[in-house]
């Protein structure tokens, strides 16, 4: 009995190491979601990515790894566990992109330059963009009919790619505050794609992590008022010089 109870002893052990070992191995596998409302989505890019453009489209993917990772009208794309995010440094955090949210250049990618492609897509054409319409139901199809013609002549240039994010990698990563003050001071492209703006615009609003004042906000009528209201005091400021000059000049 003892001899069978030794054996269940290291048989349990020796499981119970596989599961901590395959845990530890997981955890490296995975980047760190570095703050809200970022997301950890299994991508680690540990240091800048080799990004080439696809021919004839504006935008850029990564021939080198295992990952989806594409760069877009300024900001990076990844298409990972059948969703897309969206950030703006290239191990992000990440931010979940609806279906809705997907600029259309980014959608007509052809499959061939997604270098994970899920198995499903093995029978569609490599040189046509994925099947969103399949994917994502008729009712997707409908609302953005047309994602997939455009005027191939009048086609938009790739933006430039934010080459001063190679001197961070590693433990030169910055963290989310120091991510946006870092793109507002060295990276002065401003997005040409319309949805893409409302993507900048919606990061931006989010409040940085760490930043203990807060700049007040104030409506188009408040930011007239104070602007009437310093002009006031700027007026009034003038008149009052004006009548200490006199005074002085009646002295003499």
């Amino acid at each position: 009995m003892d001899v069978n109870r030794g054996e269940e002893m290291r048989y349990a052990l020796v499981v119970l190491f596989g599961i901590l070992c395959l845990e530890s191995s997981a955890a490296a596998q995975v980047s760190i979601g570095i703050g809200l409302p970022g997301v950890s989505i299994g991508i680690n890019q540990p240091s800048f990515p080799k990004l080439v453009v696809v021919p004839g489209y504006p935008v850029y993917y990564a021939p080198r790894g295992d990952v989806n990772l594409f760069f877009y009208d300024g900001l990076y794309w990844a298409y990972q566990r059948d969703n897309w995010y969206a950030s703006s440094w290239y191990n992000g955090p990440w931010r979940l992109v609806g279906p809705e949210g997907v600029p259309v250049f980014v959608l007509r990618i052809p499959v061939r330059y997604y270098r994970h492609p899920p198995a499903a897509w093995a029978r569609w054409r490599s040189d046509a963009p994925p099947r969103w319409g399949e994917h994502w139901g008729h009712e997707w199809e409908q609302r953005r009919s047309g994602w997939a013609q455009w005027d191939r002549r009048t086609g938009q240039a790739p933006a430039p790619l934010p080459v001063y994010q190679r001197q961070y990698s590693g433990n030169r990563y910055p963290r989310v505050e120091e991510q946006q003050a870092l793109q507002r001071e060295k990276y002065r492209y401003q997005p040409q794609d319309p949805v893409v703006r409302q993507h900048y615009q919606q990061q931006g609003a989010q409040p940085q992590l760490g930043e203990r004042k807060q700049q007040p906000q104030y409506r188009p009528e408040q930011v007239q008022g104070r602007e009437k209201g310093q002009g006031r005091e700027k007026g009034q400021g003038q008149e009052k010089g004006q009548e200490h000059e006199k005074g002085q000049g009646r002295n003499k």
